[in-house]
């Protein structure tokens, strides 16, 4: 069976990243998503580690193929933990470029056994991430175009003005 690991921060999930994990799961038999503590990424995530993995769970629960965990180790070393072959990484603008492709040349680096794809994002996802959807938030702007109920609930709630 192929498994294929789509990691990633999910802080908060965004139908861009649904895009990548529906469009994964319809190419391969079994896909875990795999939910990054990234306690130091952009000073640390909004929402804490059981959040993300709830918020994604609630995401995916339609797909039987799909799982969620979270993690706190090397990428590479998850993926053998969990026996995946492939990680699969989803590609916006030009700008992910440089950036996925120097993480996958370094995964590969640590261990060759693991394939790093790339999924491009579709057209309408293409300049979606949650770094903006975070910013549109803690200005007032309504973002329930790019994400579930749920996410913009909890959002809402994080930048309500004291």
């Amino acid at each position: 069976m192929t498994i294929a690991l789509v990691p990633g921060t999910y802080d908060p999930v965004t139908n861009g990243h649904l895009d990548v994990i529906e469009r994964s799961a319809q190419i391969f038999e079994r896909i875990i998503v795999g939910v990054s503590a990234s306690p130091k990424k952009g000073g640390g995530p909004l929402f804490d580690l059981q959040q993300r993995v709830g918020f994604v769970e609630e995401a995916t629960r339609r797909f039987d193929n799909v799982s969620v965990l979270p993690f706190d180790m090397l990428l590479v070393d998850f993926a053998v933990k969990v026996g995946a072959q492939i990680i699969v990484k989803g590609l916006r603008a030009v700008t992910d470029f440089e950036s996925e492709f120097q993480q996958a040349s370094l995964n590969y680096h640590l261990n060759p056994a693991l394939e790093t794809v790339f999924i491009m994002a579709t057209p309408y996802n293409m300049y979606l991430s949650s770094s903006m959807v975070k910013e549109i938030a803690v200005l007032g702007g309504s973002v329930r175009d790019w994400v579930m109920p749920s996410v913009e609930q909890a959002l809402h709630e994080a930048f309500r003005p004291l």
